[in-house]
């Protein structure tokens, strides 16, 4: 066996070291833009008692759409927002307007943390759409992942829990899960052509407009003492987009992927301190089934993506 160089090994460990400060600083965006979109969440969650369910969700993305364009005007990189795969944004942006809708619904209803339960099952059903829309290959112990996550839904949901005294918030929730997975499969397609930049502002443009648009025939005057409501939705969905986006620029989404799911513990701590709903056991144990299946999912992602680039190896 030839020992090797110490230069070599020394320039190794040095790239070991900064792979592994990425990673963290991944991790570190991560757990930032989760804990900003929970409060941007919770702001919504104020605004959506004095306004429509369309409003709300123009004045989120219009609000964010102002902040965005600073730093576009400030490089002036407009170049960057050119307009292409048009039915498809389009497409986007009808999932966005409705996804937007309906989370307003139903967090208006429910509690924070119940919304968030079913709304992070949402790589469950990325993973299960993948199949019809991109002819992926699910292997089957992720399917049982899958039907475990969604049974951790079905837990939350009990028929003796406070849940299903909503239904329709309860439905709303899951249309606007649903409605997330595909927006996120259409990423991965648009992503091969469209840069970050564009694909945000005109997703953000797009939904304003519908939402507004929708919205005209009840639209409320908006009081001096809400348009700080709206500067928070603005900057915190601005300053998520941009930590989302750094995380996942920094490190692969096995690393960073599984720290989205420390939202239902802001959730619960904003339900417990601003609504005074302490979160119930049922919820807690399905949200963690519901944890456990979207982590088995994203590993299991990483796992065969190892085997992929290293065929000769054993299995982490």
């Amino acid at each position: 066996m030839v020992a090797q160089p110490a230069s070599e090994a020394i320039a190794d460990t040095a790239q070991e070291r900064s792979t592994a400060q990425e990673r963290l600083r991944g991790i570190t965006s991560m757990l930032a833009a989760v804990f900003v979109f929970s409060i941007m969440d919770a702001s919504l969650k104020r605004l959506s008692a004095r306004y429509g369910l369309f409003q709300v969700a123009s004045m989120r993305c219009t609000s964010s759409l102002l902040v965005l364009c600073v730093p576009i005007v400030w490089r002036r990189s407009w170049e960057s927002l050119r307009l292409t795969s048009l039915a498809l944004q389009l497409f986007r942006a009808v999932l966005g307007i409705t996804m937007l809708a309906s989370f307003v619904y139903a967090v208006q209803r429910l509690s924070l943390a119940a919304t968030y339960s079913i709304f992070l099952c949402a790589p469950l059903l990325m993973t299960a759409t993948s199949v019809p829309l991109l002819t992926e290959r699910v292997p089957p112990r992720r399917w049982l992942a899958i039907l475990i996550g969604l049974g951790g839904v079905l837990l939350i949901l009990r028929p003796s829990g406070n849940a299903l005294a909503a239904p329709a918030a309860v439905l709303a929730a899951a249309l606007s899960t649903l409605c997330y997975a595909a927006s996120a499969l259409t990423v991965r397609l648009l992503g091969r052509t469209v840069s970050s930049t564009s694909m945000v502002f005109w997703y953000l443009a797009m939904v304003g407009l519908g939402s507004a648009l929708l919205a005209l025939r009840d639209w409320q005057p908006v009081p001096g003492g809400d348009w700080a409501w709206l500067v928070l939705v603005g900057l915190s969905g601005a300053l998520g987009q941009f930590w989302v986006t750094d995380a996942f620029r920094r490190a692969p989404p096995s690393v960073v992927g599984p720290f989205e799911y420390t939202a239902i513990l802001w959730a619960f701590a904003i339900d417990w301190i601003f609504w005074s709903t302490p979160p119930t056991r049922g919820l807690m144990l399905g949200a963690a089934i519901v944890i456990g299946g979207g982590v088995f999912v994203i590993l299991d992602e990483r796992r065969m993506a190892l085997l992929a680039l290293n065929p000769g190896c054993p299995p982490p």
